[in-house]
């Protein structure tokens, strides 16, 4: 059971929730980008929440089913049709062998997820089947899907009921991202922390899943702009030389020379991962305890979705 590629979208790979476990060896976790969007994707076909999905970025693929399936697509809504018939997003569809989906280009945001009950089927490597593009491990051989590539995917868990819908699209405003106070936030004058938060940044073509590097009021600290060598978490903000912020993303490196003067909440990484080239947002300072009370309420929401 399968689908095959007859046109590659702009940069699509095989994801799951993550490769966890490998920080102190230099690999970070990877996995879906819009982690939320993805893991909804699961629960509408009935997947075991470690399956592997695929994920599309700004420009969709075109698929040939090789057998019959049932699948969602979330995350982003991109213009999709099934045998030229439009479909939506966020509910689950049965397909028949031969007939062709094709994903083209976002509406809004940048990533979308399609989930195939059984899970896209690829070898594990190093206890997960997540891509990882900058390392080349994982997924199809470590790389992004190009045209003829064919992907197994396994057999429905019977013991567990697809949702099939959502009563609503799940949509989200990138507009705001919510941060806490970053490890080296003391490094920086009271003038400089206004400004990082007083006005848009916008997402520059030199992002991807490694980071997001970002233009606009650039932001000094008070001490060197370079560090002894420290851990860099997934959403740390890094002022770099130039004063411009990069937002370490889900392929990000494990330590860097950077002070952090913000980490993005861990409920707003789902808007980093729609972010594309050109976006304007603005951060937005929240505390400890806030960040926390939505994370419980994000994953308090997922698990109402599950079902006998």
């Amino acid at each position: 059971m399968g689908l095959e590629v007859i046109r590659a979208g702009l940069q699509s790979s095989v994801q799951d929730q993550g490769r966890f476990g490998y920080v102190h060896f230099g690999v970070s976790a990877s996995g879906a980008a819009d982690n939320f969007s993805f893991r909804i994707g699961n629960i509408l076909v009935g997947n075991p929440k470690q399956s592997a999905g695929i994920e599309m970025t700004i420009i969709g693929d075109k698929y040939r089913f090789k057998s019959d399936a049932y699948i969602a697509l979330t995350g982003s809504e991109f213009e999709a049709d099934l045998d030229k018939i439009s479909i939506p997003f966020w509910q689950g569809w049965s397909i028949k062998k031969g007939q062709i989906l094709d994903i083209r280009s976002t509406k809004t945001g940048s990533r979308c997820y399609l989930c195939v009950a059984g899970g896209i089927n690829v070898e594990d490597v190093m206890g997960a089947k997540t891509t990882h593009l900058t390392s080349g491990i994982g997924g199809i051989h470590g790389r992004i899907l190009k045209k003829f590539d064919e992907l197994n995917f396994g057999t429905l868990d019977n013991s567990i009921n697809p949702l099939e819908r959502l009563s609503e699209s799940i949509t989200t405003d990138n507009k705001i991202i919510r941060v806490t106070k970053g490890i080296h936030w003391w490094w920086f004058h009271k003038k400089q922390k206004n400004k990082f938060f007083q006005h848009q940044y916008r997402v520059t073509d030199l992002s991807n899943r490694m980071g997001l590097r970002l233009l606009g009021n650039a932001i000094n600290n008070k001490k060197e702009s370079e560090i002894i060598t420290a851990g860099i978490p997934l959403g740390a903000v890094q002022i770099p030389g130039d004063g411009q912020p990069i937002i370490s993303f889900v392929e990000h490196q494990t330590t860097g020379g950077y002070p952090i003067i913000a980490n993005v909440i861990s409920a707003d990484l789902r808007k980093v991962g729609q972010l594309k080239p050109g976006d304007h947002f603005q951060f937005e300072l929240t505390s400890f305890s806030t960040a926390e009370k939505l994370k419980v309420d994000q994953e308090k929401f997922i698990h109402s979705l599950h079902h006998d």
